[in-house]
């Protein structure tokens, strides 16, 4: 056998063998994971449990921050009970697992130790304690005069009010004043009369300005005689004239 088919055949050999441990590794794999899942499973300590001898709650030897341990069981410190849960003025300690926080409170309280108006140490500034809870003040119907202007209306909002212009009005300078209206020229009496009660009136005006001077000519005044007599005239052939004057217009369209 010449030394090349040997170092073919040796090279074939290696060859299945390294093919031969891939496949065990592939197959080996899985079952590894799986192996180290579960062992991880079996070891985890609970939530709370920093170190444990099992999964168990009960199998705590050491607790996280924020519990105590307890009979081995770590147990949630209530730091709003404690020194620990300190928070800033006008908020409140709120407990939860492991820790606190600090909540704001409600709008009608000053200090407090909870949520909500009944929790209040002190009511706000527009606020009144009723019983246990602190309510709206509503200023619009407990202050007389709570808007100073004679033309400002009252709203009353929460733990306060604010006044509005009335109607037609207008704050100008810190007060209400009336809204200005556009310029309307103004028509005169008799704009819109038609002609013909423009004569209708003029008629009337002559009649009137005759029986006054009737009436002073009765009592024998030779002076308010004469212009009675001279206004009749006037009168008499201004009347003819127009009824001349409307008969020929009629007798000419009627040719």
């Amino acid at each position: 056998m010449s030394f090349t088919l040997m170092f073919q055949r040796t090279l074939t050999v290696v060859s299945l063998a390294q093919m031969e441990e891939s496949c065990l590794h592939r197959k080996l794999l899985p079952a590894v994971w799986l192996c180290s899942l579960l062992a991880a499973q079996v070891n985890s300590c609970p939530h709370a449990c920093s170190v444990c001898s099992g999964p168990d709650n009960d199998l705590c030897k050491e607790c996280k921050t924020g519990w105590i341990l307890h009979n081995y069981t770590c147990v949630d410190i209530d730091e709003c009970g404690t020194e620990l849960g300190t928070c800033s003025p006008n908020t409140y300690c709120f407990n939860i697992e492991g820790s606190f926080e600090c909540r704001g409170c409600d709008v009608a309280c000053v200090g407090c130790m909870g949520s909500g108006p009944a929790r209040c140490r002190k009511c706000a500034p527009g606020y009144r304690m009723i019983g246990s809870k602190c309510f709206d003040i509503d200023e619009c119907v407990e202050r007389a005069l709570a808007c100073h202007g004679l033309d400002e209306i009252c709203f009353n909002t929460e733990g306060s009010f604010r006044c509005h212009c009335a109607e037609g009005f207008i704050r100008k300078d810190s007060i209400c004043v009336r809204k200005q209206l556009p310029n309307v020229q103004e028509k005169g009496m008799f704009e819109d009369l038609q002609d013909d009660e423009v004569e209708v009136l003029q008629q009337m005006f002559l009649g009137v300005v005759l029986c006054g001077l009737a009436t002073l000519a009765a009592k024998g005044d030779l002076v308010y005689t004469s212009i009675f007599m001279g206004a009749a005239a006037a009168m008499a052939g201004y009347w003819l004239s127009y009824r001349v004057d409307g008969v020929l217009d009629i007798f000419l369209k009627g040719r």
